[in-house]
């Protein structure tokens, strides 16, 4: 029996894709799947440090660092089409001058606020004390990752910029927010395994809507079913089910652009999962 870990960030999108492993609706033989739900920028660091999991979510910027050890799914990304990480301010005003409360300089909503502000004078919080931290006054502007792109418009702030809207501006494509990684070292016949299930979980998913959503919204931080089923239809769709041609071009766009703004390695290049097969 081979574990393989497949780390995934604790918000509903994410949650949703996993369901059918939770729930035992998917045959893995030989492989046993063992779910290690963290914060993005926890699995950032540690596939950072070389100590990533089998299988990790992660954001599009932080896996321009770590091309040589991993392989990109084509399915299970996260991309934000016209709407995306937003920056707050508790006042209308324009955001020229302002420091800015960030998420963590691996996330991909921070490479895209350098790129589209890169004279913004920023530091970091935990994602999710920055919504409160521009509330109380104590952050000027603040960049709202998961569920604080919905709730953001009950919590008496701003939308100053939306960053997923910018870029389709700029490009004519989707924002590559989070995508799923695999481990160059399990090999290509294995790799092709995992992949192969893991596609096959986002699928049974997908089939069984209304119980992968109530599983989901377990790691909704307590928002209405309402707005858990909302960001999952944001962030769980045909994109994710496979990237296709769109999403690889857009994933080479951020990567072009990320890398020419040096908020990533230059030259940074996306090699995909072996193809899948369970």
């Amino acid at each position: 029996m081979r574990t393989i870990r497949v780390g995934h960030s604790p918000d509903p999108d994410d949650a949703f894709m996993v369901w059918a492993f939770e729930a035992g609706r998917i045959r893995t033989d030989d492989i046993r799947i063992d779910l290690v739900p963290k914060d993005i920028e926890s699995l950032n660091q540690m596939a950072l440090r070389g100590e990533g999991l089998e299988v990790s979510a992660l954001s599009m910027a932080t896996f321009a660092r770590v091309t040589k050890d991993y392989w990109l799914l084509p399915h299970g990304a996260s991309f934000g089409d016209g709407y995306g990480p937003i920056v707050v301010t508790k006042e209308e005003r324009p955001l020229d001058g302002l420091r800015i409360a960030t998420p963590g300089e691996g996330t991909t909503a921070f490479a895209a606020l350098r790129m589209a502000l890169p004279d913004a004078e920023t530091f970091h919080l935990p994602f999710d004390e920055i919504l409160p931290a521009v509330q109380r006054g104590e952050a000027e502007a603040g960049l709202l990752i998961h569920e604080g792109q919905l709730t953001w418009q009950r919590e008496g702030v701003r939308k100053a910029l939306d960053l997923g809207a910018w870029w389709k501006a700029e490009t004519g494509l989707p924002l590559p927010l989070g995508i799923n990684a695999l481990r160059k070292d399990l090999g290509s016949a294995l790799g092709a395994r995992v992949a192969g299930l893991l596609s096959r979980g986002i699928e049974e998913g997908l089939a069984h809507r209304a119980e992968a959503l109530a599983y989901a919204r377990k790691f909704g931080r307590g928002i209405p079913i309402e707005d858990a089923d909302r960001f999952v239809a944001m962030y769980v769709n045909e994109l994710t089910r496979d990237m296709g041609a769109r999403g690889r071009a857009a994933v080479d766009e951020f990567l072009l652009r990320a890398g020419t703004a040096g908020v990533i390695p230059r030259g940074a290049k996306a090699e995909y999962a072996p193809q899948s097969r369970a």
